[in-house]
């Protein structure tokens, strides 16, 4: 607690924690839920975590406030990807981090996150921000600040093995707008939570190429090999070299000065190969595609 600024997290259990900041003209109460915790390990559905945030309000703050008296400014789709191993997490970022800059993202560093275990884009105008990153090793740097829930801390670590988390982060009133058309914020919630598969995905698609991550070796014979066209084929295996000497794929795709690159993209994704290769340096050969990964079950929000 500073001078303006109180959290009380003693519904942290029930995934709710409420946050007073006083200001000179203005106080403000903000909460902040998890609805991974709010479930509590039973089935998840808008109508359910709605009733559930509902009574969870009413408990807190009696007749004072309702659900709809506060304002939805931010909403976190998470997807935990199994790669199986710790070493193919690493390998992972590591190449996705080669993608740089791409249509409305730049490249930006999460305070919170270890720059080498981590890739994070904000959107240049969108209110959007794409983060994915090593989870264990988040955890075990969280682990170390936080003294409290030590014991379900590191029970957590023991599962985050081989562990990638993805993020989508709605972070200002005009994202969550973009996705809804509600006033109240209960029935925005509950519309976003319904589509929050493909609210993720709409950016997960903007920021990671389809296809699987190879050498470059390996990527230019598989192009030689599956595509016919030789115009396009040059413009692919042209692409593929221009990303790690832009270190951007949008600066790659500036660079190949081709108006239908959409086409190209297409096309690496047709054969299943993603132009952004894996670098000589880094001892892995190949790397499933990230999609390949992502189901149903493995999607949260937050």
């Amino acid at each position: 607690m500073d001078d303006n600024k109180y959290v009380d997290r003693t519904g942290s259990s029930k995934g709710i924690v409420v946050t007073y900041q006083g200001k000179q003209y203005k106080k403000k109460v903000q909460i902040t839920i998890n609805p991974s915790v709010m479930r509590d390990g039973g089935e998840f559905t808008s109508s359910k975590l709605i009733h559930k945030l509902e009574r969870c309000v009413h408990d807190y703050f009696g007749l004072k406030y309702n659900l709809n008296d506060f304002n939805l400014k931010r909403m976190i789709l998470m997807a935990d990807i199994d790669v199986s191993s710790q070493e193919k997490v690493s390998a992972y970022v590591k190449v996705l981090q080669r993608i740089g800059k791409v249509k409305g993202f730049s490249p930006s560093n999460n305070e919170c996150l270890n720059e080498s275990a981590s890739f994070c884009l904000d959107g240049n105008s969108n209110g959007v921000n794409f983060l994915i990153y090593d989870l264990k090793e988040v955890l075990a740097n969280r682990i170390k600040e936080v003294e409290t829930n030590r014991k379900k801390l590191k029970s957590i670590i023991e599962n985050s093995e081989g562990i990638l988390r993805a993020e989508v982060r709605l972070t200002e009133a005009k994202s969550i707008r973009a996705y809804t058309d509600k006033i109240d914020t209960s029935k925005q919630i509950a519309v976003l939570v319904k589509n929050s598969q493909d609210i993720f995905l709409a950016t997960f698609v903007r920021v990671v190429p389809l296809g699987d991550f190879y050498k470059k070796d390996t990527a230019t014979k598989i192009i030689q090999k599956e595509v016919q066209d030789m115009t396009l084929r040059r413009r692919m295996l042209r692409l593929m070299e221009l990303i790690p000497e832009k270190k951007s794929l949008l600066l790659a795709q500036k660079a190949l000065n081709y108006r239908k690159i959409d086409d190209v993209m297409e096309a690496l994704a047709k054969i299943n190969v993603s132009p952004i290769t894996i670098s000589k340096r880094h001892d892995v050969k190949h790397l499933k595609c990230l999609y390949s990964y992502l189901d149903d079950e493995n999607n949260d929000d937050n």
